[in-house]
């Protein structure tokens, strides 16, 4: 023997590797892909005053990834929105995905309550809106909303069981209340009082996060 690798042994050499590579790559786990949760809201959820880094859509993003959840969340926010607005443009934006969502988060109703429309008007149009997802099977969480307190009791006893009630009709899970622990902590809010900044967006993204986990399973 002198030594020297003939073609034949190198040959053999490279057929081992390439078949342990192979053996290698079947034997991992294949990456899981990307869920794609659609954020569909009003001005809580577009992140009014705030930088889209900040914005509830991408801070969401970041806590499902960071939790081992790997996911895409796309902003369908727009401020201003009524239930009514929402229900207009739910088919547009659908249309405008690529992909069919694993999740929709639907966070609509404050505009009502704050322009003092009709409850009833309010749950024709969530009805609605939750009819459409369910019609293209794309499951659910409600994000709830809270009546402020200068509408009067009348008003929230008709408006805030909007959203437990149609969770139920729908099969769906309910998140009670999108501002929980944020609403009425002014270190929390923006200096108009009623949207969150940064530090709010932070505690609404970690009370939720639970939510939307279980929601994405």
């Amino acid at each position: 023997m002198t030594g020297r690798t003939t073609p034949y042994g190198r040959a053999a050499r490279l057929l081992q590797a390439l078949s342990a590579a192979a053996l290698a790559l079947f034997a991992t786990p294949a990456l899981a892909a990307d869920k794609l949760v659609l954020a569909f809201g009003d001005s809580l959820t577009a992140g009014y005053g705030l930088s889209p880094a900040q914005a509830f859509p991408t801070r969401l993003e970041a806590a499902l990834r960071a939790s081992g959840k790997p996911a895409r969340v796309y902003n369908a926010g727009v401020s201003g929105d009524t239930t009514a607005a929402g229900r207009a443009r739910l088919a547009w934006v659908l249309r405008g995905l690529k992909a069919k969502p694993d999740l929709a988060i639907v966070e609509l109703g404050a505009n009502d309550m704050l322009r003092g429309l009709k409850p009833a008007q309010t749950r024709a149009n969530l009805d609605a809106i939750l009819a459409e997802f369910s019609r293209r099977k794309i499951p659910v969480l409600v994000a709830g909303m809270r009546a402020a307190p200068n509408m009067g009791r009348p008003y929230a006893a008709a408006f805030e069981p909007i959203f437990p009630l149609l969770a139920r009709k729908y099969r769906a899970p309910l998140y009670p209340f999108f501002l929980d622990g944020v609403a009425g902590n002014r270190t929390l809010l923006q200096a108009d009082g009623m949207h969150p900044n940064a530090r709010g967006v932070t505690v609404i993204v970690r009370r939720m996060l639970p939510a939307v986990r279980a929601a994405l399973r």
